[in-house]
């Protein structure tokens, strides 16, 4: 199908008089869920290929994570009650004689990557991974399998996915604060600020207000005063990494604004993430593939992580829309902004959607008939390449929070 193109008529949102972006740190409840799944899915597909050749039918893109009870206090601290985090989905659990040990890839993908990331928290004693997969339905399977027959990966769900580009000031400046904080040089010079980091942006007019709460681990803080010293950095870094991205010194920053005066009542905990004992976490609740929560943008509400990365095109169509985008935009001179919306239908190819609906904002809205031709090729040429595109998720190319 053609890319349907036309001009984007409302204004941008970096010019209307408010706008607001968030993201959600790697430790936070949601993104751990995200995180998680997605690694579930990525363990699942090098199984498969490592035994069969070939990814077989999977969906592990539901979890949920109940959080524990600790106990925190400065230079120290325990947890009380663990984290339990319960990964569910569809996966194909047996083929040619082989058992799929789908449940300890769960666990053992959950506590590398938990590992790996959340350095304050013990994967063995503070969390508890329950695996909730049963087998794939057989009509999905066999829809997995008839693409092999089609020569072409047929789509697992009628599903959109929308993507748009480039990042605004605001958008930048909140993706820019959280990478700041959670960056493994800061960790290393501050391995007191955790990686549970939740970055809300507010502009109003040109001014920029960012509102962090950051979780800090008790073991690296003495006491009340050392706490505020630490917000103080966190706050020093946060603005110079939103300055930085923003282009503007026009910035604000406050840090963990809920804390009172004394020591029961600050943002400090044992493990460096509010799961411990402060909050609950889904999956699809946090970020977008993009990395960010941008209501004043086009957003699906479709929870790409844990999707297998073949078939499901609300993993591929979100990916897809967000690549198409920022190809037209750096492609094209003229286009200052570019929003992508596609739709797939259950069993047809996903190369082939029912809607491929291309908006333009250029800077000679005129130029749209001469600039037609190249717009599609560009929007055409990213769209083939969807059947290769798992490999660059397997390959961690292709985050998706």
């Amino acid at each position: 199908m053609r890319a349907q193109l036309s001009l984007l008529e409302s204004p941008s949102p970096a010019t209307a008089p408010f706008e607001i972006a968030e993201r959600k740190g790697v430790g936070h409840p949601d993104t751990i869920c995200d995180a998680l799944t997605e690694e579930l899915s990525h363990a699942l597909c090098r199984f498969y290929i490592e035994r069969f050749g070939l990814i077989l039918h999977h969906n592990v893109d539901k979890a949920l994570l109940w959080g524990g009870a600790a106990r925190p206090a400065f230079g120290g601290g325990e947890v009380l009650e663990p984290i339990e985090i319960y990964l569910a989905g569809r996966a194909t659990r047996a083929a040619r004689g082989v058992t799929v040990p789908v449940e300890a890839l769960a666990v053992e993908s959950s506590r590398a990557w938990l590992r790996a990331n959340l350095p304050a928290l013990d994967p063995e004693r503070h969390v508890r991974i329950h695996t909730l997969i049963r087998p794939s339905s057989p009509d999905l399977i066999a829809l997995f399998e008839r693409q092999r027959d089609a020569g072409v990966a047929l789509a697992n769900d009628t599903s959109f996915g929308v993507g748009f580009a480039p990042l605004d000031p605001l958008e930048r400046a909140v993706l820019a604060v959280e990478r700041r904080l959670n960056a493994p040089a800061t960790h290393a010079a501050h391995p007191e600020i955790g990686p549970d980091v939740k970055v809300m942006g507010a502009r109003t007019g040109a001014a920029i207000r960012i509102t962090v709460a950051c979780a800090m681990v008790g073991r690296h803080v003495r006491d009340l005063a050392d706490y505020f010293a630490a917000t103080a950095r966190v706050r020093a870094l946060a603005l110079e990494g939103a300055c930085e991205a923003a282009g503007t010194p026009a910035v604000e920053a406050d840090v963990n604004t809920a804390d009172g005066e004394t020591a029961d009542s600050v943002y400090l905990t044992v493990t460096g993430t509010s799961a411990e004992g402060g909050d609950d976490g889904q999956v699809g609740r946090g970020n977008r593939v993009n990395g960010l929560i941008t209501p004043y943008r086009p957003m699906s509400l479709e929870a790409a992580a844990g999707k297998n990365p073949v078939t499901h095109v609300g993993k591929l169509y979100n990916l897809m829309a967000s690549r198409i985008a920022q190809a037209v935009v750096e492609g094209v001179p003229g286009v200052s902004e570019a929003h992508c919306y596609l739709l797939s239908q259950i069993g047809k190819p996903i190369d082939a959607p029912q809607v491929f609906d291309v908006k333009l904002r250029l800077a000679d809205p005129a130029a749209l008939a001469s600039l037609r031709a190249r717009i599609e090729a560009i929007a055409q040429d990213e769209l083939r390449g969807i059947h290769g595109l798992w490999t660059n998720v397997l390959a961690g190319l292709c985050p998706v929070w």
